[in-house]
């Protein structure tokens, strides 16, 4: 008998791009389904993750909806066509030049933009409108360790590559969670570890997870960094471990450097006292660093969101340059860049301090640009920084603005103040994907809609100078443009039609390499000279590739500066003899603790994209605050607790995680949550932002603050089919779930008012409640023909009722029978989950996790064996060794093996 078997349709082909998370840059393969979404796989032949993603990249697809899109122009609210918008754009720029001349407009942009945009951004800016305030969100992110590359080797230069972090046997991990922040990189460090017995050091004032799983973790005292590597280049000096030929044939300004690190930390107990480490902790580092040829020192935000933060990467780039460990396998310093093209930015001039091509403002520099581009109005000096800028506005010496790409209502310190200047503006443009941002929401702005991620096609570039193509496989939703365009109509109107008349981004990067060879002749470290000819196809098909890559060289270069040749005049490096560490300002008795900011493993940014995703918003799905135990007794304060949070500049409610990786004296923060997903959350609000005095980058990391119980009659949780509003009066954090959403919530409400709220959302529908007003306790569930509409449990303040099986329910839209109904109502369902996440790549909660330790699984592999948790990216091992260590202390398990 023969069967007719329909044919399946063909499986999409992958799509090779490139993540838009942090700047590892992890190459990713994405299979658009044909319904608007995709599958998302990390891409094996990429050299950054060789086919590894993080829990953020894993989750990409989960991310791709067109919920809260700006998907139309708009002025003032009102939905406008293009020509329209445009029209706007210009008549504001040209109406505040005339008024009161080009400096009075500036641009804020996004390491989120590709390079092709970032170069249309400051061509028309620097060149052409004739403003230098233009500057980007990467300000607040690397701008110190650019400063410092530029002092040390004349450019801004990262002198080494991901493979070195293969060939280290030694990896100093200083103010950076790595395991977090970049995982993919964290485990390659592992790897390492596993292959050939590298060690790891973290320094760090938190013992972040990267702390925990590091050989030998330094907690030094916020601030301090430039003190612990300036005892150590002293010690390096006085035990002979420095490279004399090295420092004699290709360095300046040795002694003074030296001198000046004498007078900070002349010895190891100096050192000690200075940074509030133990002499025993100070002499192991510096043994070795001093008797291990093959180090690399990797640095993050904890070293650039400082106020000192250019002469902390500067004291550590003294220590390997005295040494001569940079530019060969295993050796130098290594920034770990935050954003997926910050490093992009940096080369086409996106920071108000720097031209295109990582050129300056010398008289040669800034004359060989204006007759590259024929610029009739090219900048001569450096514009406003990203504090200074915000600040200018509220002075009203910025008149226009145009956003692109970020939310400095959010992610800038003092960010009320920023909100506030916003205001004053004449001309106020915001080009975004996500429509309900704090910075589209802080004023009526012309608005106009970018392609997001999936959409745009370009570049970026990564933290070891890696270029890799960003590929669109979606189609474009409404009206969305690619940014680049939308500057280019914006210069046409501007009268500077000729200059912007690209038919497509290869062209804008074709014309974005050949500035870079220019007149170079070698002078410049930034070339693709070997990319400037690329035609369309081959632009289309390009792999990823390392600049620099010039017109002569048969392959790119990997590695600088092993041999000397940096770009300076004189082809020297420089020491640079920092300052004593002193921060930025001191506490008081009113402000006695002092605020860190920094991220979690599962959200990026201001989670307008990952805030989209169930998994990720279930690792951390409140604003929080972690303490040390003694300052939480101090405070009255316990874990799970809400606390007010105050600096000089604002205030929070954030929930306390008392944990002893928190120093005593010092808080934690993340910057994530925004207005659009909690009511009291936004920590960037609180933050000093007093700058770096050299990079202009904003200190984010030891602002004086207090702490102090925030109570609340009730706790509990709201799940809805549909986003509602939360009531007046409640503190609240959004979370996305699936099939459903979800508010975690404190009130002054008992069961009374929260049994009317539930009738008041869901007029007519059918509820199944219990309730019990003496005890404070109220649980219900909307149904609307059997199907479950909304959920609502409520209970005393020191109850928090957990959502984690509640949720489970809204996962299908199918009818509920009777006994589920009841579970959901009972109580029961509260401790009928797999807990809290841990593992958000395979979905794996705590209560999971725990049954596999407690049914055998005693060691990280066993756990991944049993039941799938740490075995991806990785972000999750320190939590699982956590459990197993609580395992272990409580007596259930034998010593570990892995």
């Amino acid at each position: 008998m023969n069967l007719h078997v329909p044919a399946l349709a063909p499986e999409a082909a992958p799509v090779r791009t490139t993540c838009p998370y942090c700047g590892v840059g992890c190459g990713v393969l994405a299979r658009p389904d044909g319904q608007g979404g995709a599958s998302v796989a990390g891409d094996p032949q990429h050299p950054a993750n060789f086919g590894r993603l993080c829990s953020k990249g894993s989750a990409l697809g989960e991310t791709l909806s067109l919920d809260d899109r700006v998907l139309h122009p708009e002025i003032a609210g009102r939905r406008v066509a293009w020509d329209e918008a445009l029209d706007a754009v210009a008549e504001g720029f040209r109406r505040t030049i005339a008024a009161h001349g080009p400096d009075s407009v500036a641009f804020y942009l996004s390491g989120q933009l590709l390079t092709e945009d970032y170069y249309v951004a400051n061509k028309l800016a620097k060149g052409f409108i004739g403003t230098p305030h233009v500057d980007t969100n990467s300000r607040l992110c690397m701008s110190s360790s650019v400063a410092a590359h530029r002092r040390a080797f004349g450019s801004d230069t990262v002198p080494g590559c991901y493979e070195d972090l293969d060939e280290a046997d030694l990896l100093v991990l200083v103010g950076s969670n790595t395991a977090w922040c970049h995982p993919i990189l964290f485990r390659r460090m592992l790897d390492a570890r596993e292959k050939r017995g590298t060690k790891i050091v973290a320094i760090d004032p938190r013992q972040t997870q990267t702390g925990e799983e590091a050989d030998l973790f330094l907690g030094i005292r916020p601030g301090t960094d430039t003190a612990l590597f300036s005892g150590l280049l002293v010690h390096l000096a006085d035990h002979g471990a420095l490279d004399p030929r090295y420092i004699a044939e290709h360095t300046a300004g040795f002694e003074p450097a030296l001198e000046r690190a004498r007078q900070i930390a002349p010895s190891i107990a100096s050192t000690a006292a200075a940074t509030g480490l133990t002499e025993a902790e100070v002499e192991t580092f510096f043994t070795l660093f001093r008797t291990t040829q093959r180090v690399v020192t990797a640095t993050s935000q904890g070293v650039n969101q400082s106020a000192q933060g250019t002469d902390k990467a500067n004291a550590i780039i003294n220590c390997h340059l005295a040494t001569g460990r940079i530019g060969q396998p295993g050796m130098g310093p290594f920034s770990l860049t935050g954003q997926p093209n910050a490093m992009g930015g940096r080369e086409v001039g996106g920071l108000a301090n720097m031209l295109a091509a990582h050129m300056h403002f010398t008289p040669e520099e800034v004359d060989l640009v204006r007759r590259f581009w024929n610029a009739p109005n090219i900048i001569t000096g450096e514009g406003m920084k990203a504090v200074a800028l915000f600040e200018a506005i509220e002075r009203g010496k910025i008149k226009a603005l145009w956003v692109m790409g970020t939310n400095p209502a959010v992610s800038m310190p003092r960010a009320d103040r920023v909100r506030a200047a916003l205001q004053k503006l004449d001309t106020y443009v915001v080009s975004e994907v996500a429509a309900d941002t704090d910075t589209v929401r802080a004023r009526n702005a012309i608005v106009l809609p970018a392609l997001a991620w999936g959409e745009k096609d370009g570049t970026v570039t990564n933290s070891e100078r890696r270029i890799s193509r960003q590929r669109a496989f979606l189609a474009t939703p409404g009206e969305a443009k690619a940014d680049w365009w939308i500057m280019a109509q914006v210069a046409k109107r501007l009268g500077h039609a000729k200059a912007f008349a690209w038919g497509n981004a290869a062209a804008v990067f074709r014309e974005h390499a050949a500035l870079s060879e220019f007149e170079n002749r070698g002078t410049r470290d930034f070339d693709l000279g070997g990319l400037a000819d690329i035609t369309d196809a081959a632009y289309d098909a390009a792999a990823p590739v390392q600049w620099p890559l010039t017109r002569k060289a048969k392959a790119p270069q990997s590695r600088f500066f092993a041999q000397g040749g940096f770009f300076t005049r004189d082809r020297k490096a420089r020491f640079v003899a920092v300052q004593k560490p002193a921060l930025a300002q001191g506490t008081s008795d009113a402000l006695p603790l002092r605020l860190n900011t920094g991220r979690v493993r599962d959200h990026w940014h201001t989670l307008t994209r990952t805030g989209k995703s169930p998994r990720l918003s279930a690792h951390r799905a409140v604003p929080f605050v972690e303490i040390h135990p003694d300052d939480a007794g101090v405070a009255g304060l316990t874990d799970g607790d809400l606390a007010r949070v105050r600096t000089a500049h604002g205030a929070a409610v954030l929930e306390v995680m008392v944990t002893p990786g928190a120093q005593a004296g010092m808080l934690f923060a993340p910057m994530h949550w925004s207005e659009a997903n909690t009511s009291d959350g936004r920590v960037g609000a609180l933050a000093q932002g007093a700058v770096d005095p050299v990079s202009g980058q904003p200190e984010l990391k030891a602002t004086p603050a207090s702490i102090a119980p925030e109570p609340y009659r009730s706790r509990g949780y709201l799940i809805t089919r549909d986003m509602v509003a939360a009531p007046y009066g409640w503190w609240w954090a959004r979370a996305s779930l699936e099939g459903a959403t979800g508010l975690i919530f404190a009130s002054q409400d008992g069961a009374p008012e929260a049994s009317a709220l539930m009738r008041d959302l869901f007029p007519g529908a059918t509820f199944s409640e219990y309730a019990d007003p003496a005890r404070g306790r109220y649980r219900a569930a909307a149904f609307r023909d059997a199907r479950l509409l909304g959920v609502l449990a409520l209970a005393p303040a020191s109850e928090r009722p957990t959502w984690d099986a509640a949720k489970a329910f809204f996962r299908t839209q199918e009818l509920l029978e009777p006994s589920a109904r009841r579970a959901l109502i009972s109580g029961r369902a509260e401790s009928a989950g797999t807990g809290p996440l841990v593992c958000a790549c395979h979905t794996v909660g705590l209560d999971t996790i725990r049954a596999a330790i407690k049914g055998g699984a005693h060691g990280v592999e066993a756990v991944g064996a049993a039941c799938k948790a740490g075995t991806n990216c990785g972000s999750c091992i320190p939590e699982i060794r956590k459990l197993l260590a609580s395992e272990r202390a409580a007596g259930e398990l034998a010593p570990a093996s892995a």
